[in-house]
């Protein structure tokens, strides 16, 4: 197995990771009551999901 001949510094690590952080979570508007939801999920103010009602909510 391959092993390191040298130590590798903390800001050598952490200039290699630089890309491994989290995205914000995205959010779309709901076409029927204008409050934002998750794409591809049912909006659970209204309860619609493209277009139509899926649940019934109060």
């Amino acid at each position: 197995m391959a092993n390191p001949k040298h130590k590798l510094s903390k800001s050598k690590r952490d200039k290699r990771r630089t890309h491994y952080k989290l995205e914000g979570v995205s959010f779309q508007l709901c076409p029927q009551c204008r409050d934002p939801k998750l794409p591809h999920h049912i909006c659970p103010n209204c309860g619609s999901y493209k277009g139509r009602t899926v649940i019934e909510t109060d």
